[in-house]
């Protein structure tokens, strides 16, 4: 059977690739298990300091496989919340993960697509790259958490329209709605998100992480508790050789080299 999933290494970056071409890359539970598995054992690899998530044949993810769902149907209430179970675990671990992910989209981010390109902490696309809503167009509701991520940078009205009406989104224009990070030509999207990975993964490991944290709380927590983090957080870091490095860096007028701190 073909691998639902595609791992790589280039140098601190690790490549996360759908390989279900056949079906523009829906979604499968073996595709959550490697996924999740993959993000495990990077959070846990220092020499791993950033990842993309992509997917092969030019499309990204078609979202939830439509066969599979419509035989849903006919399984108990709490079987068909088990499954989904799957698919928001997956939502929850790129989220958990403590190095950065990002999303490299060709072609279509469609339905829970959508929802996993936009769970990535950063969002690099084709600017000729389709996004949509799609569940509206089959008799669905979102999963995946897609409007909690919509709603984090479009309007309450902008968000029901998309969700209502499904209609599609270009990579062009997701850009213009804050929620991509670098544009490419097609074709071009990996070269592109390879620059980017690989320079945040030139960063410190701790600082990175703590990072992703504060930012993924930011748009939820309140002034108070963003202040408290972030109080907590600057403290820790004044005590690691990461900030020893780095501020000894700055003062010797030097580029600093966290790298070396991963092999350590």
């Amino acid at each position: 059977m073909t691998a639902p999933l595609l791992i790589r290494r280039e140098a601190g970056v690790l490549i996360l690739s759908n390989n279900n071409v056949a079906a523009r890359n829906a979604l499968s539970p073996e595709f959550y298990a490697a996924v999740t598995t993959a993000l495990q054992q990077a959070a846990a690899d220092s020499s791993v300091g950033a990842i993309i998530l992509t997917g092969e044949g030019g499309h990204f993810c078609a979202g939830g496989d439509l066969r599979q769902l419509a035989k849903r149907r006919e399984l108990p209430e709490a079987e068909r919340r088990e499954k989904l179970e799957g698919l928001h675990d997956l939502i929850r671990a790129v989220r958990d993960c403590p190095k950065p992910v990002i999303a490299a989209v060709e072609g279509a981010a469609a339905g829970a697509g959508l929802s996993l390109a936009l769970a990535c902490d950063m969002l690099v696309a084709a600017r000729n790259s389709m996004f949509s809503v799609a569940y509206i167009k089959v008799g669905l509701t979102p999963d995946g958490g897609a409007t909690a991520f919509l709603a984090e940078f479009v309007s309450r009205q902008v968000l029901t329209e998309l969700c209502l009406t499904g209609e599609r989104l270009s990579g062009e224009r997701l850009h213009a709605l804050g929620a991509v990070n670098r544009l490419a030509e097609p074709g071009q999207t990996m070269d592109v998100a390879r620059a980017l990975a690989q320079q945040i993964a030139q960063g410190p490991e701790l600082a990175t992480a703590r990072i992703k944290q504060l930012c993924s709380g930011a748009v939820h927590n309140t002034l108070e508790q963003q202040l408290e983090l972030e109080a907590q957080y600057m403290v820790q870091s004044q005590m690691t050789e990461e900030s020893r490095e780095g501020i000894g860096a700055f003062l010797d007028k030097r580029a600093a080299d966290f790298c070396k701190l991963r092999s350590a």
